[in-house]
């Protein structure tokens, strides 16, 4: 079953992006995913398996 995302969630990956923060805040759910980086504002697409596997906590907002 899937993990219960919502847009406007914020989350921590495990893998950290390449300006060194981990935390995300979720814009598009789907198939794919739209995350932000909250430091940098770079924006990313990632497919949900990926995403849930490096996820290491949700920050709901």
């Amino acid at each position: 079953m899937p993990m219960k995302l919502e847009v406007g969630d914020m989350v921590e990956l495990k893998k950290q992006h390449p300006c060194g923060n981990h935390t995300f805040e979720i814009l598009r759910t789907g198939a794919d995913f739209r995350i932000k980086c909250i430091k940098c504002e770079r924006q990313v697409w990632i497919d949900r398996a990926t995403l849930e596997k490096r996820i290491k906590k949700v920050i709901e907002k």
